[in-house]
């Protein structure tokens, strides 16, 4: 399947911004999985990385292409910009942990030698294994605590999602794995250029350089950057680095005491009003309006 013709979503079926200032969103399956009669049709994400944890049901599964049914108990891995869909049974249960490609990085960092589990598209069936309990009990905490924001809470999740990885790295060592596949990006120039833009965004975006400066970095023109990234992001260079400002901006906004003008400030605003009308245009909300929104900080 050519890539160009695979839709690219935030979550699925959804176009709009990351919803949450977390790097992770919590649901469970049917949840999302029924609006669409439990059929995800096959799509892929720029940024985001998945990981479900079927309990119970079937699911057929399509990753890069290869398809595979499954029965519970499962867990799945989907990195970015791997494509990938399902079709559950109407009594599957479970949940899906999704990851933004800042956690994942920083994840990658710290599993080191075990890194590779989060760059690989595979399916690893739980029946038997020693791993299938703990799996399970760590997804529970990390939902409990992902819907009852307590003190703590950001270093938590994280925590919790990389103590998942663990256990799936376990997992991977053994032969049963099903379903794998390696990420498009080694094989196809388009999708490295694409990740090696989004590396930059990560390390730089403070700064705010302009596309032109991105794009002599990869030694490429601003025209080619852009059409690259409408190609297989769905979204101009320029809207990448405004999506990574406005995630920032909203997680300063909910988990510190920072004043509007410190974090406009620690984002390379020149004026706080200007940070403001950047943030107002992207949410429909002024920073100072999303801050009262939010439940209560904690740092």
């Amino acid at each position: 399947m050519s890539t160009t013709a695979v839709p690219v979503f935030k979550l699925y079926g959804e176009t709009r911004h990351w919803p949450t200032p977390d790097l992770l969103h919590w649901e469970s399956i049917p949840e999302r999985s029924r609006l669409h009669d439990w059929k995800i049709h096959p799509h892929r994400h720029t940024d985001l990385l998945h990981l479900l944890h079927l309990s119970s049901g079937r699911v057929s599964l399509e990753l890069e292409g290869s398809l595979h049914a499954h029965d519970a108990p499962l867990v799945i891995v989907v990195p970015a910009m791997s494509i990938h869909g399902f079709h559950f049974s109407p009594d599957t249960q479970g949940h899906i942990i999704t990851l933004a490609s800042p956690l994942a990085e920083r994840l990658e960092e710290r599993l080191g030698g075990q890194a590779e589990v989060l760059s690989r598209a595979t399916a690893h069936p739980l029946e038997g294994t020693r791993q299938a309990g703990r799996i399970a009990t760590l997804v529970d905490q990390l939902g409990e605590e992902y819907r009852h924001p307590a003190p703590g809470r950001e270093r938590l999740l994280e925590a919790f999602a990389e103590a998942l990885f663990i256990e799936i790295s376990r997992l991977a060592e053994r032969p049963t794995a099903v379903g794998s596949a390696r990420l498009p990006q080694p094989r196809q120039r388009g999708l490295a250029h694409l990740q090696n833009y989004q590396a930059l965004i990560e390390k730089q975006f403070r700064q705010q350089p302009s596309i032109e400066r991105f794009a002599e970095q990869l030694g490429m023109t601003s025209a080619h950057l852009n059409l690259l990234c409408r190609r297989l992001a769905d979204r101009s260079a320029l809207q990448l680095l405004h999506e990574r400002l406005l995630l920032e901006a909203k997680r300063q906004l909910t988990y510190t005491n920072m004043t509007i003008g410190q974090v406009a400030d620690s984002l390379g605003f020149s004026e706080p009003a200007y940070f403001t009308r950047f943030f107002k245009r992207l949410t429909g909300l002024s920073p100072r309006d999303f801050r009262r929104r939010q439940p209560e900080a904690y740092p």
